[in-house]
């Protein structure tokens, strides 16, 4: 469903294409009936009335999730249900992976990089900003205040880089004030400004833009 809604909204699955695709093989010489059951993400693409004026075949629309077509075919009608679009729990750890398999690596690097040039400390806190925006983002997005994803990721990267800014004063209590201030500041501006990047990552997966 994700990729016709992606296809569809950059072109490449519309009106031209499906009809090319139903006069290559000549479909309406194999079959008997004209009707095309379309997946509903694909709207944004077709223009149903031109598909049915070049191609003599109907467009008509399916249920969003493969799961329901079954019963479609069976009642050829869709509850309110089949065509709402819904963004669980379950689907949206199903992203996770992809995302920390994209970003492990440069993680790694980033992470060694920063334990060699300015401690463990910083180290772990690339690494936890990275993990908030892939992981800790989909998870927490129904509960995230504010209606933009980078508000959201960048109020999340907050909350993580928190710790690590209360850190530099319990570690460093013999540093001057403004060396601690100063620390903790990169914490506070540079993990969130990671997090909001990463999180603006799932705009085209939910339902929530």
């Amino acid at each position: 469903g994700i990729n016709v809604w992606c296809a569809a909204g950059k072109g490449t699955f519309g009106t031209d294409e499906l009809v090319n695709r139903i006069e290559v093989p000549r479909l309406h010489e194999v079959v008997d009936h004209r009707v095309l059951l379309l997946p509903q993400l694909g709207a944004p693409g077709i223009v149903a009335h031109a598909v049915k004026k070049r191609s003599k075949f109907k467009v008509e629309y399916g249920p969003v999730r493969a799961a329901d077509l079954q019963l479609y075919l069976e009642t050829r009608q869709a509850t309110p249900e089949m065509r709402r679009v819904q963004f669980p729990l379950q689907d949206r750890l199903e992203v996770v992976p992809v995302e920390i398999v994209h970003f492990f690596f440069p993680m790694l690097a980033v992470g060694v990089a920063l334990y060699f040039i300015a401690g463990l400390t910083s180290a772990l806190a690339a690494v936890a900003a990275i993990f908030a925006g892939t992981s800790l983002f989909p998870v927490l997005l129904p509960w995230l205040p504010t209606p933009n994803f980078s508000t959201e990721g960048f109020l999340l990267g907050l909350l993580v880089a928190l710790p690590f800014a209360v850190s530099i004063f319990l570690q460093h209590p013999d540093w001057a004030w403004w060396r601690q201030i100063g620390q903790a500041l990169q914490f506070m501006l540079a993990m969130p400004a990671i997090t909001a990047y990463l999180a603006l990552n799932f705009t085209g997966s939910t339902t929530y833009t």
